[in-house]
């Protein structure tokens, strides 16, 4: 799955409109217009259109992450001593699944119960020491990687649980 699927799959499970999606994307630092964004979250098979998509890569699914952070949230001020914008959190190495888990937890304020019940109305038990290595720190020794498969039923649960309400 690529960060252009895991930005359509998230839209649709967050009802987010083209414009808002523009606004999050400004809110974390990238600017981009809403037929830009309607490129990004166009997904086809021929390829004289599948030439005019624009490929979301590592940085700007990062920026909307965290403007999706800030959209939901509000903007944290930074303490004294912190620069104003935050490092960007994607490495080379970075498995883009693992940061979607964290910083969606973060934006809609999850909690480990919640991300569980995510899971179970996708059709998948996890456990919570399983969670918990997929929300850890890659490097950390209990770090697990986050694969397509745990990403994908993630944001089908997160459709059931915001789409449903």
């Amino acid at each position: 799955m690529d960060n252009n699927d895991i930005l359509i799959r998230l839209r649709y499970a967050l009802e987010l409109k083209n414009k808002e999606m523009a606004e999050i994307f400004k809110l974390g630092g990238v600017e981009v217009t809403v037929p830009e964004v309607i490129k990004v979250l166009t997904k086809s098979d021929d390829e004289a259109e599948y030439d005019e998509q624009i490929k979301c890569n590592n940085s700007m699914f990062d920026s909307f992450l965290n403007g999706l952070i800030i959209y939901k949230r509000g903007k944290q001020e930074p303490k004294p001593g912190q620069p104003d914008t935050p490092e960007p959190t994607i490495k080379k190495t970075v498995n883009v699944n693992n940061l979607l888990l964290k910083k969606v937890k973060i934006a809609l304020a999850l909690t480990t119960d919640d991300l569980l019940e995510i899971f179970e109305s996708a059709g998948i038990t996890v456990t919570k020491g399983e969670l918990g290595a997929l929300l850890r720190k890659e490097g950390h020794k209990n770090y697990k990687e986050c694969g397509d498969k745990f990403a994908r039923n993630f944001l089908k649960g997160l459709a059931l649980k915001y789409r449903e309400s």
